[in-house]
């Protein structure tokens, strides 16, 4: 069973029905449901297709929050081989929240960097649901640094809320970390990719995804504050962040348009969660093709292009 949305229940109760009639159709001496299943299995993917096509800017944030959407860690296990973690900013601490090492990508060396959420209770906590204090950006660029003496591109992958907004982080630099990060990577001259696989969140997403080629996921969102957020400073009501994510233009669509991104991954039907795997080889296809683009490029034209396409956003809006 899935978990589902709430705009997802015409699909809940068809699969609901879909697994009753299967378990009857297990049982000895059952009657034959075969057809009666192989209709409503038309009538489920007919109705999720239907929904998924006219899906809401709200509705697409709850998607890019499904607690089942494939995360950063799922992204390097299924692309990158030989992955080495490494840990630390070399300041202060190790920070969960954000994964960062060296692998390899179709059998060449990169770097990758991304924000992992977790996937239960445990993982979540750990992790502090994707959300970095600075130590976190500080180890991305460590890794971005490094990536840049040893002329290795960085791949990055965001998922993230909003870097985390607590006390301690506020009195440890957050902001001037962040800053710094979007500084590091203004700089690199080596190939810079970003892929937007969940949630784009604030200055937290920015921070490593100021790429050269910055693709996303088709129900991914990206936005300067989170919907609740945006209602609660305008409206003082949280529960109008439906109202919010219509306004902010958050979905990738909205930003493919504005050209703050550069293209849009298409999911399967019914979101990247239903298939994981198909999503993260279409995401290869786009990281693939955004490296190669990239590499015939020399370093300066790299860092060059960076700085005139960020520079570039919002000139024709």
């Amino acid at each position: 069973m899935h978990n589902y949305l709430d705009f997802e229940k015409p699909v809940a109760d068809l699969e609901g029905q879909i697994l009753e009639l299967k378990k009857i159709e297990g049982e000895d001496d059952a009657v034959d449901v075969h057809e009666e299943i192989a209709r409503l299995e038309t009538r489920s993917q007919d109705a999720l297709a239907a929904l998924y096509q006219k899906l809401s800017p709200w509705q697409k944030t709850q998607v890019a929050r499904h607690p089942d959407r494939p995360h950063c860690s799922d992204y390097v296990k299924r692309l990158i081989t030989d992955f080495v973690p490494l840990a630390g900013d070399r300041y202060y601490a190790e920070d969960y929240a954000i994964i960062a090492g060296f692998g390899r990508f179709d059998g060449e060396p990169v770097a990758v960097i991304g924000q992992e959420k977790g996937n239960d209770t445990q993982t979540r906590l750990k992790h502090n649901f994707g959300m970095a204090r600075p130590e976190g950006y500080r180890k991305a660029v460590r890794i971005m640094e490094m990536a840049e003496r040893f002329d290795i591109p960085v791949l990055t992958l965001v998922d993230t809320a909003g870097a985390y907004p607590g006390i301690g982080a506020e009195e440890r630099g957050q902001a001037e970390a962040i800053a710094r990060s979007i500084e590091t990577c203004l700089g690199l001259t080596v190939p810079l990719v970003s892929l937007v696989i969940g949630e784009g969140g604030s200055g937290g997403a920015i921070a490593i995804a100021t790429a050269n080629r910055v693709f996303m996921l088709e129900h991914a969102i990206y936005s300067v504050i989170s919907p609740e957020a945006g209602a609660s400073i305008l409206w003082r009501d949280a529960t109008r962040a439906r109202d919010v994510a219509q306004a902010m233009k958050i979905t990738a669509q909205d930003l493919k348009e504005f050209g703050i991104i550069d293209a849009i991954v298409e999911e399967p039907i019914g979101g990247a969660h239903r298939d994981p795997e198909t999503t993260i080889d279409r995401a290869a296809e786009h990281i693939r093709q955004g490296l190669s683009e990239l590499l015939a490029l020399d370093g300066l034209g790299r860092k060059r292009e960076r700085r005139e396409k960020f520079l570039a956003i919002g000139r024709n809006l």
